[in-house]
This record gives structure tokens, C-alpha cells and sequence, in this order.
């Protein structure tokens, strides 16, 4: 692109000032952003240019590390920041929105529109847009005044609404310029993930059914819903982060290798893990399917979910979910997939467990320890890396068997960048690359499973367990497992994670 106007609707909120202003303010310093460049935020409260810039470098200056602060910079970035505040929610506010750009428009300039909303507006903004004729290009050049829109999730609230919304835009925007974002895709570990799997002659031989025992996925957080819950009430675990952070997560542990890396082939094996998903009845659902709420405990400052803020006494949000699935197809069948997610844990953590199946003959069961199996843990988030648990005899005599790691934590590669997520996925659009974003199709096959649970729930009214803030969750989901088999403690994998785990 030559030149770009970034267009942000809640440039007032949270997410802007958190996320996406670090992101912008990163890219501009690398010189990664057009030469001209200018960022428009949107929003309902009364600033002016002056005062909204004085507002963002607030929250700049404590969002970025010192290493990548540079107050001349970040001058010189605020100074491309502009403001307009109004109503989004009324479709004449458009044509003024329109006026405001042309002030700063040179003509056939490219915008992006990013939708930093509440979800009730993906039905507004797109079709005012289209109105306002804020959706056309201003120019006859071919590749030139590009209309782009990112929206963040959640992209519906089941079944019928996705596919309704997906209606919407796709009457505004050509599906190749809507970038559904999810900023898991965007972190370098979980892109990680394509590598470790794709780049090693010696993983792919054994990533299936036949060596493969069961796959766990974590994705927990030591929060709890804080000035969110009135959003939260709305929404769960399941739709908040199962239907899309956790369920991607599955795609690229159990895809297929695309024949190329582009946005074709690599999203097209995604859609086949979705479609791949083995229905649930009503009885899968009923054993396969925990749900918790966090409750007060006698840890400092931990109170229960139905004391935060905007949050119905009588609720029953799942705040936690557990649950086991599995994948038809000819890799993975019969293997099952583990995946919990969770406020008020004991640590903020996401990682991937591969449990290799044991040995087929156990030639030390006789002696002290009886090996464990052989595990690969992918940590996403925090102590970013992958550990490889082997078994080895211990040094002296007799023949004493224990677990050793072999680690590896992602600064050896160099320190990630502050934001990196947003950063990668803003830059991805900007070029035009929708590998890392979610296309329509899979945004349905998803809903189309997870659709199923929330239809059972609607009317069966299963158990809600409550869980201590503080601890991994309701104990009914260890049910999940059978034998033995429990959920992984991630406290006890990579190293250093006493820095991170409370217990």
C-alpha cells in the first residue's frame, strides 16, 4: 500500500488503547506502515485530536517496553492520530464520518475499517457503511482506494446468527476483504506450532492414531471477569473462548499438511478439521461436557463469580469448560481430544500436551519407577517454548528409570516484540495476506458443532459444578479420562514456571 487511513470504531475503548495502539505504534516505528499513514478513531466520548492523543500516550508509554520506547517517535506517531466522535449506532452520523475522512483523505487512499465494537454492531456498521458508500473505492485504479474490514470475535452467537452476520458483510465486502481476526493465530508460538509439526522429518511420522494416545489443550487465565461481566454474562467459556481460540488451537495440532503456505491451501485444512468433528448426541454432551462457575475462596481477594460487577446473582455463565471430543478421519480416530479453558485459575497459561502412546512392552515394570509415557508440551503462553519428556536410566548402579525434559523456551530466538500478535495480523491485512485470519466457511463448520451443545443446554440444564477462584476447575472433569489419566498440571512442565504458577 502507498498510503492508508485506519479507521477504528471504538477508538474510545478499551481494546484500542490496550492493544491496538501498542501494535500501530510498533509497526510505524519499524517502518512497516505506508508512508502516509493516519489513524482515525471513532468513538462516542468528546475528544478533539489534541485530547485523544494526550489519552492514548497515557496508556502507550505503559503498554510498551522500555527497550522499544522512543519518545520522538511515539510524537511523531500520535501526530498521525486523529478523532471523531459519534454515534455509531445512527446511520446519519455516516455521512459526517465520510466528511471527516475527506479532510484527511488524499485521495484514492486506501482505508481499513477495524471493528473494535461490542458484537451488537456487526449487523449496523457494515450496512451504514455500505450506505454512506464508505465501502467503495474512490478511484478507478485496479489495486488502489482498497476498502478492507478486521473484525474481532466473536464473529456470532451461534449458528444462526454467524450466518446472518456473515450475510451482512459479505453484502457490503467481497469475502476476500474481511479479516475475521482471532489474536491466537497472530503469536509467533502458535504459528510455532505449523513449524515444529511441518519442518521436522522426524514429528510427522508418528503425529497419528497409531503412536498418538490422547491430546490435551489448555488455554486458563488466574483472572476473573472483573468490569467485564456484564459482557461475560452474555457470552461464557463456550463462546468466548472454546468456539475459536481453543477449537483453532485443535485445527493446527490435527490438520493435514497443506501442499503450499498460502491462504488457500492452509484454510482449507482447517475448514477439514472442523467438518472432521464427530458429532455429539444428547449423551456425549451429558458426559463429555463440564461446565463450572467459580466460586469465593479463602485466597486474598478471591470472590465468586456472582459478585463481580454486571453479573446476575442467580447466574449460570460456565466460567469453566471441560471437555473430550474426537476426529473422524483416517490420522485421528479414535484418539481423544482434551480441551479446558477457565477464569480463576491458579495461573494464566496456554499449552498443548501430545501423550505418546507407552511402549509396547514394558521392559522396566519390575523395577523402581515404571517409565512414564513420552509427552511433547507446546507452551503458547507464558515461558514460550517446547519440552520433550524422555525416560533415562539414572547414573549408579541397579537400574533406576526416571523422566528427564529436553527444553527449549522461544527467547533463544529473540525476544518477541511487544503486541506481536495484533502487529503481525495488522500488517498481514495492510499487505493483503488472510492466511492467519478465519474464513467464512470455517466460522459456520464451528458453530455447526459448538452449535449443538448450546442447543442441549438451552433445554436439558446440566450440572453447573462450582470450582474455589484459585483452583484448575470443577474435579467432575478429571471424569473425563479414563484409567488413570488426568488433566496435566502445567505448573510442572516447562521450567521456570514457579515465576508464573500461584499454586
Amino acid at each position: 500500500m502507498e498510503n492508508l487511513i485506519f479507521v477504528i470504531f471504538g477508538g474510545s475503548g478499551d481494546l484500542t488503547r490496550r492493544k491496538l495502539i501498542p501494535a500501530l505504534y510498533n509497526l510505524y516505528k519499524e517502518k512497516r506502515v505506508p508512508v502516509f499513514f493516519r489513524i482515525l478513531g471513532v468513538g462516542r466520548t468528546q475528544y478533539n485530536d489534541e485530547t485523544y492523543r494526550a489519552h492514548l500516550k497515557e496508556y502507550l508509554s505503559n503498554q510498551v517496553r522500555n527497550d522499544e520506547w522512543e519518545e520522538d517517535v511515539a510524537q511523531e506517531f500520535l501526530a498521525s492520530v486523529h478523532y471523531f466522535s459519534m454515534d455509531q449506532t445512527l446511520e446519519s452520523e455516516y455521512i459526517k464520518l465520510k466528511e471527516r475522512l475527506g479532510e484527511i483523505d488524499l485521495g484514492c487512499t486506501n482505508y481499513i475499517y477495524y471493528l473494535a465494537t461490542p458484537p451488537a454492531l456487526y449487523d449496523k456498521i457494515p450496512l451504514y457503511l455500505k450506505s454512506s458508500g464508505l465501502n467503495l473505492a474512490d478511484c478507478n485504479d485496479v489495486g488502489k482506494g482498497v476498502r478492507r474490514v478486521i473484525v474481532e470475535k466473536p464473529f456470532g452467537y451461534d449458528l444462526d446468527s454467524a450466518e446472518r452476520i456473515n450475510e451482512i458483510f459479505h453484502s457490503v465486502f467481497k469475502e476476500e476483504d474481511i479479516y475475521r481476526i482471532d489474536h491466537f493465530l497472530g503469536k509467533e508460538t502458535v504459528q510455532n506450532i505449523l513449524a515444529l509439526r511441518f519442518a521436522n522429518g522426524i514429528l510427522e511420522p508418528i503425529w497419528n492414531r497409531n503412536y498418538v494416545e490422547r491430546v490435551e489443550i489448555t488455554a486458563v487465565e488466574n483472572l476473573g471477569v472483573g468490569s467485564r461481566g456484564g459482557y461475560y454474562e452474555g457470552s461464557g467459556a463456550l463462546r468466548d473462548m472454546v468456539q475459536n481460540h481453543l477449537v483453532q488451537l485443535l485445527a493446527l495440532v490435527a490438520m493435514e499438511p497443506p501442499r503450499q503456505y498460502n491462504e488457500k491451501e492452509f484454510r482449507d485444512e482447517v475448514v477439514k478439521v472442523y467438518k472432521s468433528l464427530k458429532p455429539l448426541t444428547d449423551r456425549d454432551i451429558e458426559s463429555n461436557v463440564i461446565r463450572g462457575q467459580y466460586t469465593t475462596s479463602s485466597l486474598p481477594g478471591k470472590i465468586g463469580y456472582r459478585q463481580e460487577k454486571g453479573v446476575n446473582p442467580d447466574s449460570h455463565t460456565e466460567t469453566f469448560l471441560a471437555m473430550k471430543l474426537f476426529i473422524e478421519n483416517w490420522r485421528w480416530e479414535g484418539v481423544p481430544f482434551y480441551i479446558r479453558t477457565g477464569k480463576e485459575m491458579p495461573t494464566k497459561v496456554t499449552e498443548i500436551v501430545i501423550h505418546f502412546r507407552p511402549t509396547p512392552h514394558t521392559l522396566f515394570s519390575a523395577r523402581k519407577e515404571i517409565p512414564a509415557n513420552n509427552q511433547l508440551i507446546i507452551r503458547i503462553q507464558p515461558n514460550e517454548g517446547a519440552l520433550l519428556k524422555l525416560d533415562m536410566k539414572v547414573p549408579g548402579p541397579g537400574f533406576e528409570v526416571k523422566q528427564v525434559t529436553m527444553d527449549f523456551t522461544y527467547d533463544k530466538l529473540g525476544v518477541l516484540p511487544t503486541e506481536d500478535a495484533y502487529s503481525r495480523l495488522i500488517e498481514d491485512c495492510m499487505n493483503g495476506e488472510s492466511v492467519l485470519f478465519t474464513r467464512s466457511d470455517a466460522v459456520i463448520e464451528s458453530w455447526r458443532f459448538f452449535d449443538r451443545i448450546l442447543t442441549f443446554w438451552k433445554t436439558a440444564n446440566p450440572p453447573l459444578y462450582g470450582y474455589p477462584a484459585g483452583t484448575w476447575g470443577p474435579l467432575e472433569s478429571d471424569a473425563l479420562f479414563s484409567g488413570t489419566a488426568r488433566w496435566t498440571n502445567p505448573c510442572k512442565n516447562l521450567i521456570n514456571t514457579d515465576l508464573y504458577c500461584e499454586l
